[in-house]
């Protein structure tokens, strides 16, 4: 066994065992097997005839526990959650009639837990009596609510063209390295002004990538509304396939009790193989790529918990709970890595289908400096504009639509030495959108900010700059802005209204800022 292996399997013993002790419904009868083969880490097991799916099994002498995965008709079969080597054939097993559960809480924020919920930040224990399984039935549909409040991302390009609304499903897609993981650390940062809890799940990356994301999160005071799951790659393929569902129970404590929280899944693509490395142990079937048949049931159970609730759901969990809050929703972005730009493979198109629309970066633009490199013409929000605010929707209707008329032109253009009039306008104005939805990494702006460059370019103050100038008029206007116009900027970001004296009013600040800071 690797002497730096992430997990300590003595303490995940002590602690599951704590666990059940806890657990008020204690069972007076366990109903014994018997291990009858242990090969690949996969354990079989005859003579447990009432036992379920996902339930803990016990293995004697507080050796440790094991997770039921499949049932035959005369065995199951169990994946240790502990190492193999102190397990024999002929040792006998005892059915707990529990599934795995994990703690939740406020306590949890600012931690960095593994799958199990234990702490690995080195900042002691985690003191927590609620816990929660790790599989939890999806809210029904009388239990959800129409989704018509946004979850601000920070970025122009998203906000404006691909809104996410608070409960929405919201998939991040594209080649590796191409600024997923920093897309969505981004929106965490940004949610520190709108009472967000954050949920983010590291399944099968490296530490060292991890403790990048760490600190970087740190640095920008995300951490005191954030909980890290991390199930690294080093660690075995149960852990990894137990992260993402770890992750949603903590984040549904706060979902439950009316609080919006945002949760991160990076990356499913890791969380399909890992599952599918444990089923051919298993030896399941494989389907197509070598995954099992109910590998869509897999991503589907988890993502289908992402919901904006009813109050009568969350009063179930809090009767102090008000109705005027309007909260209780758990947002998910999961991200999923393809390659060369395929987004009809497999697992891509199985979560393509079960998320509420898409964000695809792509290698080409990101490449070429468009930073974030999302594609227009496939990037979706099945939501749309029910989940912005009116001043948004009325200057971002019709951006998508231009920008991806821009980049077919673009391409047509290259193999004409003369274009008309028309097409020539449409090409610089697509250019300017491009440069405006360019955004530096670790800057999310505001509603506001995101506005007034918007309300900009629709009403051609933008016209008479250079477009290599872009960045440095935002650049100043901001500042402008931050100077003399802060309580305005506040007022916009809490209504989201628009009206005739905020379209005049924004009309004045462009033209003041324009006569000092142009010349």
């Amino acid at each position: 066994m690797n002497k730096k292996m992430f997990l300590n399997f003595n303490k995940i013993n002590k602690l599951i065992n704590k666990r059940i002790k806890k657990i008020s419904n204690k069972i007076d009868i366990y109903y014994e097997g018997k291990i009858v083969s242990i090969i690949d880490g996969i354990i079989k097991i005859i003579g447990l005839s009432k036992v379920f799916l996902n339930e803990l099994i016990e293995f004697p002498e507080e050796i440790g526990y094991g997770i039921i995965f499949s049932l035959d008709v005369y065995s199951v079969y169990v994946v240790p959650l502990i190492s193999c080597m102190n397990l024999k054939v002929g040792m006998k097993v005892r059915g707990t009639g529990k599934s795995l559960v994990i703690p939740v809480g406020k306590k949890m924020l600012g931690r960095i837990v593994n799958s199990l919920g234990q702490p690995i930040d080195g900042k002691g224990i985690i003191k927590i009596n609620n816990f929660y399984p790790i599989e939890y039935p999806a809210p029904s549909i009388m239990n959800r609510r129409f989704i018509n409040r946004p979850l601000y991302s920070g970025y122009k390009a998203i906000d404006s063209m691909i809104p996410i609304g608070l409960g929405q499903r919201e998939l991040i897609i594209g080649d590796r390295k191409t600024g997923k993981t920093s897309l969505s650390l981004d929106i965490i940062i940004n949610q520190k002004n709108y009472n967000v809890k954050c949920i983010y799940v590291s399944i099968g990356q490296k530490l060292s990538s991890l403790v990048n994301i760490v600190n970087k999160l740190d640095y920008y005071n995300a951490l005191n509304y954030t909980t890290i799951v991390v199930a690294s790659s080093s660690e075995e393929a149960i852990f990894q396939y137990i992260a993402p569902y770890s992750g949603c129970s903590m984040a549904e404590y706060f979902r439950n009790k009316g609080k919006d929280v945002l949760i991160v899944y990076d990356d499913l693509s890791k969380h399909a193989i890992s599952y599918r490395q444990i089923s051919l142990l298993l030896r399941r079937s494989p389907g197509r790529e070598a995954y099992p048949g109910d590998i869509f049931y897999l991503h589907s159970r988890l993502l289908e918990r992402s919901a904006y609730l009813n109050y009568k759901f969350i009063k179930n969990y809090n009767s102090k709970y008000s109705k005027k809050s309007k909260s209780g929703s758990l947002t998910s972005l999961p991200i999923v890595e393809t390659y060369e730009g395929d987004v009809s493979s497999f697992i891509p198109t199985n979560i393509i289908s079960i998320t509420d629309g898409q964000i695809f970066l792509e290698s080409n633009l990101f490449n070429s400096g468009i930073r974030p490199a999302i594609n227009p013409g496939i990037s979706v929000s099945r939501v749309g504009s029910t989940s912005q605010t009116d001043i948004m929707k009325s200057f971002s209707s019709s951006l998508r639509n231009l920008l991806s008329q821009y980049y077919e032109l673009s391409k047509f253009s290259q193999f004409s030495s003369e274009v008309d009039k028309e097409t020539n306008y449409q090409l610089n104005y697509g250019k300017r959108i491009v440069e405006i939805f360019k955004q530096k990494q670790y800057k999310p702006l505001s509603l506001f900010k995101q506005i007034i460059m918007l309300f900009s370019l629709k009403y051609g103050y933008l016209d008479d700059v250079d477009i290599k100038n872009i960045y440095l008029f935002e650049k100043k206007l901001f500042i402008y802005i931050n100077k003399f116009y802060s309580k305005f900027e506040k007022k916009i970001n809490l209504n989201g209204k628009i009206n005739d004296n905020i379209i005049n009013k924004l009309n004045r600040i462009i033209i003041k800022f324009k006569k000092i800071y142009l010349i």
